[in-house]
């Protein structure tokens, strides 16, 4: 997800490591970076050339304060190139931005939505998606069927909206679109409904037959919301669709979907600053929870390759109820004490699988967003197969994994002796990385995670412990959070045990 554009400002970001101060040459360089990025990105040429002007302005026009202080009193230095960063995060921010995700209510105190857009850009299950939004605000939403140009689009909301647990109307047939949503309006007053969602239909392209059926709906029913819905990977068609709709309808807002599949991100860049029509909500997957309030901020943090723990939460919360969420927190203590187990570890995998797709979680982390890419979620399975074969004491205390013991596991699993041993050494060397990073550690004197991928952050990777793709699977140098001493320990440990072996 917005690989293109992630590239180009890690790029900026490595290549203002170490310079002593911003001047128009490097900053020249890293902005030629992030150009290319965005413009490969099909971000517009016109919004490119002024987000670039404004970040250049400001990096040589503002003072960087290289030493600061964070709540807790700690002094911190910072760099010139965490300045740029910065700079860059707050320019994302107010291109993307201001955006209120809230829902407007119309003249009979309802939510009342009226979904527009081209056919084939996921209207029908964006619906659904929103309703259970709705739902999960306490509300009691209903389901307009008004799509009566595409075969089965009424049988796929039906199938929909039973799959959550919400009403659908449908209309007789034959029946035009405006009578429909009418009717169901009217419904909505009878039934009690605090909720309404319309779907409608599209085209192939926008001609006046459609924008003439939308016109028609939107003076029968009044929906306090007209959303547009555009697909993330049109690229910058999805801009110039989102123009053409704004001329002809007041829109309020716009969904754009599938943007997990888009490795560019230019769409979600440029459509408000080209059309003035902010963003509501992502679409970014194919289950009925995967739609989120559009947030500018924790989209740029993740295009800045920094992650987006606000929203990590928020899909944390979603997840869990209380009890399950008090005992994460539990786990979270136990490994940033270095005291995590296995048992933990694979409460913690079952809960990621919980909360979306396994590359979305990561990009999400701080530090870890740039290696979402390289986590494979079928991973998981064979992690949770090789835990599942370990003895109870085995995964409390993985050391006593020896040569026999992972024979054993691997038959269990399916797997080869050589991936359980390596799972042990990685989840150690993690273990061990984390018990550092936290406990009075690193972790408690940064104010925020997000800001460790600029700030010179341990090399941890999480891929190679879940893909075996990652750089101690490769055989390359394990992280640096790891003390010289304590490999040296481990060293002469397996020394000790060869030599008692030959006497």
């Amino acid at each position: 997800m917005l690989e293109t554009l992630t590239r180009g400002f890690s790029a900026a970001r490595e290549r203002l490591a170490g310079v002593r101060e911003l001047s128009e040459e490097n900053i020249d360089g890293a902005l030629r970076d992030v150009r290319m990025s965005l413009l490969e990105a099909d971000v517009d040429f016109t919004v490119v050339r002024d987000f670039l002007a404004r970040v250049k302005e400001r990096c040589l026009g503002e003072k960087v304060a290289t030493r600061a202080r964070d709540a807790s009193g700690h002094q911190l230095r910072v760099t010139p190139g965490q300045h740029f960063v910065a700079i860059c995060e707050q320019e994302l921010v107010a291109l993307m931005g201001p955006v209120d995700a809230g829902l407007a209510r119309d003249a009979g105190d309802r939510i009342s939505v009226m979904l527009v857009g081209l056919q084939g850009v996921g209207k029908t299950s964006v619906a659904a998606k929103l309703a259970r939004h709705l739902q999960r605000e306490k509300r009691r939403p209903l389901l307009v069927a008004a799509d009566v140009q595409r075969p089965a689009a009424v049988l796929q909301l039906q199938r929909l909206g039973e799959s959550i647990g919400v009403a659908v109307h449908a209309g007789a047939k034959g029946e035009a679109p405006g009578s429909i949503c009418a009717a169901a309006a009217q419904r909505a007053r009878r039934e009690g409904f605090d909720a309404v969602v319309y779907d409608t239909a599209g085209r192939l392209a926008i001609d006046d037959a459609l924008m003439r059926e939308l016109e028609e709906i939107r003076e029968r029913v009044a929906p306090g919301n007209t959303l547009l819905v555009c697909d993330a990977l049109m690229g910058r068609d999805a801009v110039n669709v989102a123009r053409a709709f704004a001329e002809r309808l007041p829109l309020d807002g716009l969904i754009m979907t599938k943007l997990d599949g888009d490795a560019r991100g230019g769409a979600a860049l440029a459509v408000k600053a080209v059309t003035g029509v902010p963003i509501k909500f992502l679409g970014t997957g194919e289950g009925v929870d995967r739609l989120e309030p559009f947030r500018p901020e924790g989209l740029a943090s993740r295009i800045l390759g920094m992650g987006d723990v606000v929203g990590l939460v928020q899909d944390f919360e979603g997840v869990l109820d209380e009890r399950e969420q008090a005992r994460a927190e539990e786990d979270a203590e136990r490994m940033l004490k270095g005291q995590l187990s296995l048992e933990d570890f694979l409460g913690q995998l079952k809960l990621i699988k919980r909360m979306g797709p396994i590359q979305e979680v990561f990009s999400k982390l701080p530090m870890f967003g740039s290696l979402a890419d390289q986590v494979e979620g079928d991973e998981l399975v064979k992690v949770e197969a090789m835990v599942h074969s370990m003895t109870p004491a085995e995964r409390q205390r993985p050391e006593l994994i020896d040569k026999s013991r992972a024979g054993r596991i691997a038959r269990g699993s399916g797997r080869r002796p050589r991936e359980v041993r390596e799972l042990v050494e990685r989840f150690v060397q993690m273990r061990e990385v984390m018990g550092q990073l936290g406990g009075g550690g690193l972790l408690s004197r940064i104010p925020g995670l997000g800001r460790l991928a600029g700030a010179g952050a341990p090399d941890i990777d999480p891929a190679s412990l879940l893909g075996g793709s990652g750089r101690a699977a490769a055989g390359r140098p394990e992280p640096r959070g790891v003390s010289q001493r304590r490999r040296k320990k481990r060293k002469d440990a397996r020394k000790a045990r060869k030599k008692s072996r030959r006497r």
